[in-house]
C-alpha cells in the first residue's frame, strides 16, 4: 500500500499577472462559445443531412463530436479558475480530467488517421472507394478508434496512480497532465519518462508521420488528374493537413521531451485545447461548398420547422381560447337572462 500525503492539488495557471487572467478570462470564454457554436452547427448539419452517408462527413460528425467533449474536459474549468482566487483540484478529479482528457484527444487522433485514410482510398482507388469504405467499415475504424484511445489513456492512468505525491502539490499548469504530475513525484522518475515517452509521444510521432507519408503518397498520385479533380482533391486534403498541424506539431513538442525539462508547455497546449478545436469548424467550413450547401438546407428547413410549429401553436392557443369564451360565455348568458326574468316579473 502506497503512502499518499497530497488529497489535492493547486493549478498555478497561465499567468500570475490578476488583470491579464481578467482579460483571458473573457478572451477564452468567447472561444468556448466559438467551439460549441461551430462543432454543434457542422455536428446537426451533418446529421440532419445526406452527408451523413458519405465517409469524410461521417468521420467529420465524429471529429466535431470529440472536439465538443475534449474541450468540455478542460476549457471549464479553466475558465473557472481564471475567474478564482485559489486555483484548486481534488486528486480523485484530476486524476478522472487526466483520464477524460486523453481518452478523447487519443480517439480524435485516429478519427484523423481514418480521415486520411478515407482520403488515400477516395485519390488513388476511386473505383473501388464504396467498396472498401463502406458504412461496416467506417464503423468499425470509429470503434477501434474509441478502443484504442482507452487502452492508451487506461495504461497512463495506471502508471499515474502507482506513484507517490508528497508534495509541494503545486501543479505548474492549467490542467492535469502527466508531464506536471511528474514533477510532483517523490521517487526517481527515470523510468516513468521512458514508460510516458513510448506510451504518448512515440504515439503521436509515429502517427504523424504515416499521416504525413499517406498526404505525400496522395500528392504523388495527383499527377495523372485532371486540373479540376486536381484543385478539388487538394482543397479537401488542405484542410486535412491544417487539422492535422495544429493538433500534432504543439502534442510532439509536449510529449516528447521528458518531464522536468524546462519548456513552454502550459502554453503550447493552449494550441491543441481551445484553439485547434476552435478552428476545426471553420477549416472544414469555409472552404467546402458541400457543408456551405448543407447548411443553408439544413437551416432554412429547421426555421421552416420553427415558423410552422410556432403558427400550429397560436392556432391552437386561439382555437382553445375560441372554446374558452363559449363555455364561460354560455352560462354568464344564462345568469344575465335569469336577472333580466326576475326584474321583468317584480
Amino acid at each position: 500500500m502506497r503512502n499518499q500525503n497530497i488529497t489535492e492539488f493547486v493549478f498555478l495557471g497561465l499567468w500570475d499577472n490578476k488583470q491579464i487572467e481578467l482579460l483571458f478570462f473573457f478572451l477564452f470564454l468567447l472561444c468556448y462559445m466559438a467551439v460549441l457554436m461551430g462543432n454543434s452547427t457542422i455536428l446537426l448539419t451533418i446529421a440532419c443531412s445526406h452527408l451523413i452517408q458519405q465517409p469524410m462527413y461521417y468521420f467529420l460528425c465524429h471529429l466535431s463530436l470529440m472536439d465538443l467533449c475534449y474541450t468540455s474536459t478542460v476549457i471549464p474549468r479553466l475558465i473557472r479558475d481564471l475567474a478564482a482566487v485559489r486555483k484548486n483540484i481534488s486528486y480523485n478529479n484530476c486524476m478522472t480530467q487526466l483520464f477524460t482528457a486523453h481518452l478523447l484527444a487519443a480517439v480524435e487522433i485516429f478519427i484523423l488517421v481514418s480521415m486520411a485514410f478515407d482520403r488515400y482510398v477516395a485519390i488513388v482507388k476511386p473505383l473501388h472507394y464504396m467498396v472498401i469504405m463502406n458504412r461496416q467499415r467506417c464503423n468499425m475504424l470509429i470503434i477501434m478508434a474509441r478502443v484504442v484511445g482507452f487502452w492508451h489513456s487506461i495504461a497512463l492512468l495506471l502508471i499515474i496512480l502507482n506513484l507517490t505525491f508528497c508534495g509541494p502539490n503545486q501543479i505548474d499548469h492549467y490542467l492535469c497532465d502527466v508531464k506536471p504530475l511528474l514533477k510532483l513525484v517523490c521517487k526517481d522518475i527515470h523510468v516513468v519518462n521512458i514508460l510516458m515517452i513510448a506510451n504518448s509521444g512515440m504515439v503521436v510521432v509515429v502517427v504523424f508521420l504515416v499521416l504525413v507519408a499517406s498526404y505525400i503518397l496522395i500528392l504523388y498520385n495527383l499527377r495523372t488528374r485532371s486540373s479540376a479533380g486536381r484543385r478539388k482533391a487538394l482543397s479537401t486534403c488542405s484542410s486535412h493537413v491544417m487539422v492535422v498541424v495544429l493538433f500534432f506539431v504543439p502534442c510532439i513538442y509536449i510529449y516528447v521531451l521528458p518531464a522536468g525539462s524546462e519548456n513552454k508547455d502550459k502554453e503550447i497546449s493552449v494550441f491543441y485545447t481551445v484553439i485547434a478545436p476552435m478552428l476545426n469548424p471553420l477549416i472544414y467550413t469555409l472552404r467546402n461548398m458541400e457543408m456551405k450547401i448543407a447548411m443553408r438546407k439544413v437551416w432554412s428547413q429547421m426555421a421552416l420547422a420553427i415558423d410552422v410549429s410556432s403558427r400550429l401553436i397560436f392556432l391552437t392557443k386561439k382555437k382553445e381560447l375560441r372554446m374558452y369564451m363559449q363555455n364561460f360565455c354560455l352560462p354568464l348568458r344564462g345568469v344575465l337572462l335569469c336577472v333580466c326574468v326576475g326584474r321583468i316579473e317584480t
